[in-house]
């Protein structure tokens, strides 16, 4: 698409003059003065537009006013035969990206106006980028619909205004970052970067160096100075997961910061003043960490001025079928496949697992399915074995019971588990079900009429 082009003089010679330079490679068009710019302005949206300064009536500069109060900004250059410094300035101030001097310079004019629509292009990049961070990490898009969910939701809504620093606690897996992130994309510092840091990851001095930065020279292999993450996050939120793995020397910086604002570059002698706000998260009890002595008790009331609890996913089942239906979309975007279906039975039995890995183990389940496809649809005799175990075994292993558990069952009850792992097997076929099970095709007939939401065989 061509470039629009609006040139605004109140000289006929001049403005048809540069309409007649620009119209090979734009869009022109041609106001006498800033009411008649005003009218076409309303009526087309112009990528760049070139005024004089003085004309009769309005100024260039109120033009100016205009021109940037629109819903699609244009890039505004400002010309004048008057080339003194203070009006350049004020131009600036205004919002021109740029000023010429009469009689313009048709090169220097072609390379501003290449340059307006450059930075023009990328201003728009970045919006649609920060509406594309808005809607992936807006509160409201977070999936689910249990109430466990909902009560963090709305207290993230509640305190994303504030400043107040988050703490929040919860499983590996549960998403802690991603509420982290909402909380941010919610807030005021929207605009400003979202800094994430995994402090289990890295040792105590590595840590260090990349939370506060180091000056040249301050040791061995100090070669230049290094911006931290508390600086680059400058304006914005800084991230610190797994907060209960710092070493006692960073939790005394960290308490530092949260007191006074301010941080100290390891090696350097100059205190840095900063706006940051935290979230920090962990899936230790900060509090039995207070009490074994390994994480100070006046760093933990400053971090928990307020708490979220992400709850596990096998406390919020309600949510697992929004869950698989939006990763396995997600997923078969990215590999260019049509969807697949989970069938009734395949959604009972992972609405039963306990997902140890919780919203993690969900998404990396969803990703192999998709890529690891056995047809549009997903059944129950698709998933692997361990899906298949007692609900609630120890840490949500979703493995069959041991051989000490089986004295708490009733033999209905071992019968019924044992009559579902034949049919499983045997993927439905009712005959091989009756020979593993070793009991006749009529017994396994009786056992089914007795059971029906067990029968999920061919017949």
């Amino acid at each position: 698409m061509v470039p629009s082009v609006l040139i605004v003089d109140d000289e006929k010679h001049t403005r048809e003059g540069l309409q007649q330079a620009l119209a090979e490679n734009y869009d022109v068009s041609v106001a006498a003065g800033a009411d008649e710019a005003f009218n076409l302005m309303d009526a087309q949206p112009f990528d760049v537009i070139l005024t004089d300064l003085r004309m009769p009536g309005k100024s260039g500069l109120r033009l100016i006013d205009r021109a940037l109060a629109l819903p699609n900004r244009p890039a505004v250059l400002m010309m004048t035969a008057y080339g003194n410094i203070d009006t350049a300035v004020e131009a600036m101030r205004r919002g021109a990206v740029d000023f010429l001097t009469k009689p313009v310079n048709i090169e220097r004019l072609d390379v501003l106006i290449r340059r307006a629509l450059k930075a023009k292009t990328l201003e728009v990049e970045v919006k649609q980028l920060h509406e594309r961070l808005d809607e992936k990490f807006d509160v409201d898009g977070i999936v689910g619909d249990s109430p466990l969910l909902k009560d963090v939701i709305e207290s993230v809504k509640k305190v994303a205004q504030s400043k107040a620093t988050i703490l929040i606690e919860g499983e590996s897996g549960t998403g802690k970052e991603l509420i982290a992130q909402a909380i941010h994309q919610s807030s005021p510092r929207s605009r400003g970067p979202f800094i994430a840091v995994h402090c289990a990851a890295l040792s105590e001095s590595l840590l260090e160096s990349e939370l506060f930065g180091h000056e040249k020279g301050s040791f061995t292999g100090a070669t230049e100075r290094r911006i931290g993450r508390f600086e680059s996050a400058d304006g914005g939120t800084l991230f610190l997961d797994e907060i209960g793995d710092i070493s006692p020397a960073i939790q005394v910086k960290l308490l530092r910061f949260l007191e006074t604002k301010s941080i100290d570059r390891v090696g350097g002698s100059k205190t840095v003043s900063l706006d940051v706000r935290l979230v920090t998260a962990t899936n230790r009890g900060l509090e039995q960490l207070v009490r074994e002595g390994k994480f100070r008790e006046d760093l933990f009331f400053r971090l928990d001025v307020v708490r979220f609890v992400m709850p596990p996913l096998r406390q919020r089942r309600e949510d697992i079928p929004a869950l698989l239906a939006h990763f396995i979309r997600l997923f078969s975007e990215e590999n260019g496949v049509p969807p697949i279906e989970v069938e009734p039975g395949a959604m009972k039995t992972l609405q039963a697992y306990s997902w140890p890995g919780n919203i993690r183990e969900l998404r990396n389940f969803c990703e192999n399915a998709v890529v690891l496809r056995k047809g549009a649809r997903l059944s129950e005799f698709d998933l692997d074995p361990r899906f298949r175990g007692a609900p609630d075994s120890p840490r949500g292993s979703g493995g069959p019971p041991d051989a000490g558990a089986l004295p708490t069952l009733s033999v209905e009850q071992n019968e019924r588990r044992i009559l579902r792992e034949a049919l499983i097997k045997s993927r439905g076929n009712r005959t091989r079900a009756a020979e593993l099970m070793g009991i006749s095709r009529r017994t396994l007939h009786r056992k089914l009429a007795q059971w029906p939401e067990l029968d999920v065989t061919d017949k």
